[in-house]
């Protein structure tokens, strides 16, 4: 299988490190023009492969749509959505009655509202077009618990599960699939490399015996999935969720 990208316009968000880096790269490896966004200038402007990245903040609704209607005009129509942007946002572990209501929407606003307005943006377009994919990085947390403890992390991934499953069912008819890949924990932010220097060595070696892999996954391995999605092999895959998780932890 010889997954190529020759001539399309992909815009991936949260592309400045870890994951969503390894996203833009691979889909510029393979030949697509990508527009990426975050708010890491100076990671962003290190990416290089002709990458032309953005200072974004995908929670302003404004700023998504300038974002991909600067990508239409340079290129015609966005063919592939990668909402990456998300995560913890800084944020700790802690009893629920101390969460402030800013904590929690400042989680929501990345996670959910960021992946609502990314597709809000692209799918006039991708309408117009015939078709299109939108894949949006969620998380194992939302399919279960979250390791990091944090209540509205936890609820956001699973917000993106029904958002994909319900954009799939809407849009479909248009030509235009939507689905999820769900990592395992990796490190590949300051955030979560906090959280894994929190375990400590038994608590890091726990978890990886946990992982019937044996080890823990690759940005990667996460751009594969997420290539794959957006791919003519999987026309007809929409609405999925593909776990990428080393597999099911005992």
């Amino acid at each position: 299988m010889q997954i190529e990208f020759t001539g399309k316009t992909v815009v991936v968000t949260g592309a400045a490190r870890g994951i969503g880096a390894a996203i833009a790269l691979g889909f510029a490896e393979r030949g697509a023009r990508v527009f990426a966004c975050d708010m890491a200038a100076d990671a962003l402007a290190a990416l290089g492969h002709g990458i032309e990245g953005r200072v974004v903040d995908v929670a302003d609704e404004a700023a998504m749509s300038a974002f991909v209607r600067e990508a239409e005009a340079a290129t015609g129509h966005v063919d592939v959505l990668v909402h990456v942007a998300g995560g913890v946002r800084g944020k700790r572990q802690m009893p629920i009655e101390q969460v402030s209501s800013r904590d929690w929407l400042d989680i929501y606003d990345a996670n959910v509202m960021g992946a609502f307005n990314a597709a809000r943006a692209v799918v006039p377009g991708m309408k117009r077009a015939g078709g299109g994919s939108i894949v949006v990085i969620a998380s194992r947390a939302g399919m279960g618990v979250s390791l990091t403890g944090i209540q509205s992390y936890a609820s956001a991934k699973a917000a993106q599960l029904g958002l994909v499953r319900q954009l799939a069912h809407e849009l479909g008819p248009s030509g235009i699939t939507v689905n999820a890949v769900a990592p395992g924990f990796m490190p590949t932010s300051p955030d979560y490399e906090r959280q894994w220097q929190g375990y400590g060595e038994a608590g890091q070696k726990a978890l990886i015996e946990r992982t019937p892999m044996r080890r823990l996954g690759r940005p990667e391995e996460i751009a594969y999935a997420v290539m794959f999605l957006a791919s003519p092999y999987a026309g007809f895959v929409n609405g999925q969720v593909l776990p990428v998780t080393g597999g099911p932890q005992g």
